[in-house]
């Protein structure tokens, strides 16, 4: 299995990215890369928002979804496709599977955000509401997948889905070629491990750093301990990082390719959505505002650099933003 996962990892490259970029642009526009002047004069280093929020699903993950749907074979077009999602890949799967006219089922756990319920459901996907949290609605996905004959998409592990999301770094290094330190919220690592081979083949030296949430520490360990870790909990305000492991393809990309991992508080990333407000009039989720929240904490050692924050998802919901915006 584990060879199986090292061929996967090599699939994931920057002339594949590079041909992705084709497909996705037929499709997406390029995202604005956005300097802010009052973040930067509190970090003391020039802050540059990359604003994955804007794409139609209102994250990152649309990218990926966008290029795998290009390489589906018949087979899998005729049986059609089953995910398991706490929101973002769920709403970027179901868009991008109605574009090419293939039916979806997307299944997400009890007390999932109501919102991104309603939004999976408009674009026609098939909505399946099970388990307590994300690994046992992956569980029955799988399931499913068996007893039904879907293909089951994990998301972390499919290559094509991989090269989609790195379409983002070119876009960095096309508008700033210049760049220090590119700062990305990592959940099960997809984005993160696109971004390194991006980064990694154009210029070595940019520093990658992953931000993880305390309350969700499974980067954090297992950059730490040398192996793919997973814990017993991820009970995180944002959804985004709320992953209690690394997918096994992203894993191996990142241990090689990462200069550094920051954990964040649940206090820090919620300062981050007020600060994403405040300073950018954008929304952002928690995971979304959590570059922001890592950018503030390191401010000391980021002075005087050009800093890119990958602001990766925008989909919080009222109740949560209320939440956010109230508490201190």
């Amino acid at each position: 299995m584990q060879h199986e996962f090292e061929e996967l990892a090599r699939q994931v490259n920057f002339l594949n990215i590079y041909k992705a970029r084709t497909t996705v642009y037929r499709i997406l526009k390029k995202t604005h890369l956005i300097h802010y002047t009052s973040l930067s004069e509190i970090c003391g280093c020039d802050i540059f928002i990359k604003h994955e929020n804007h794409n139609p699903t209102g994250s990152f993950k649309i990218r990926g979804t966008v290029n795998f749907m290009s390489h589906i074979s018949d087979e899998i077009r005729e049986s059609g496709i089953i995910v398991a999602t706490r929101g973002n890949h769920g709403l970027a799967t179901a868009w991008a599977a109605r574009n090419v006219g293939v039916f979806c089922n997307v299944v997400v756990p009890e007390h999932n955000n109501p919102e991104i319920n309603n939004a999976i459901r408009g674009l026609g996907a098939e909505l399946i509401i099970h388990g307590k949290d994300f690994y046992e609605t992956k569980q029955y996905s799988e399931e499913l997948s068996d007893q039904l004959g879907y293909y089951y998409i994990e998301q972390g592990n499919e290559p094509e889905i991989l090269n989609g999301l790195g379409t983002m770094g070119l876009e960095i290094f096309e508008d700033l070629p210049d760049v220090d330190a590119i700062i990305i919220p990592v959940g099960g690592g997809g984005g993160c491990a696109s971004l390194i081979r991006v980064a990694r083949a154009i210029n070595p030296e940019v520093r990658i750093i992953g931000v993880s949430a305390e309350k969700a520490p499974a980067l954090y360990l297992s950059m730490q301990k040398g192996e793919r870790i997973i814990t017993d909990s991820a009970d995180t305000f944002a959804d985004g990082l709320a992953s209690r492991s690394l997918f096994e393809v992203p894993y191996l990309i990142i241990k090689e390719g990462i200069s550094e991992v920051v954990t964040v508080t649940e206090d820090e990333i919620i300062d981050g959505v007020r600060m994403s407000l405040m300073h950018t009039h954008n929304l952002a989720e928690g995971a979304g505002a959590a570059g922001i929240s890592c950018a503030i904490k390191m401010k000391e050692r980021l002075r005087g650099k050009k800093v890119v924050v990958m602001m990766t998802g925008g989909n919080l919901d009222r109740e949560h933003l209320l939440w956010a915006l109230e508490r201190r």
